[in-house]
């Protein structure tokens, strides 16, 4: 498996730090899920609500720092964030399950 990340996981991260929520919305599933900060969230509109409400009350920027496939239809990229938020940095966990050009499941975690 290659370690490249597949192209829709990078298209994520940029669309992540323009903070274009359409953009990332568009590279989701209809019945995709999200799950961040323990919480679940299933289809585009809770999705949606998600990047308006939750991810948007800080500020930050991810610097991707490794990853690596976890399946044929998987991958786990490691990143950074750092911003206003409490602690100001963390290391996270994005797990992406990706149907053809599109991610049906992340789950975001430390």
């Amino acid at each position: 498996m290659p370690k490249e990340p597949p192209p829709v996981v990078d298209r994520y991260f940029e669309h992540d730090a323009n903070r274009d929520i359409d953009a990332i919305v568009a590279l989701l599933t209809d019945d995709a899920t999200v799950i961040d900060e323990g919480v679940t969230r299933r289809g585009i509109p809770d999705i949606r609500d998600w990047q308006s409400g939750a991810v948007s009350k800080y500020q930050y920027t991810a610097t991707v720092t490794g990853g690596e496939p976890t399946g044929p239809d998987s991958y786990r990229a490691l990143a950074r964030l750092d911003g206003n938020f409490p602690g100001n940095t963390v290391a996270l966990k994005f797990d992406f399950t990706i149907r053809g050009e599109q991610i049906t499941r992340l789950k975001i975690a430390p």
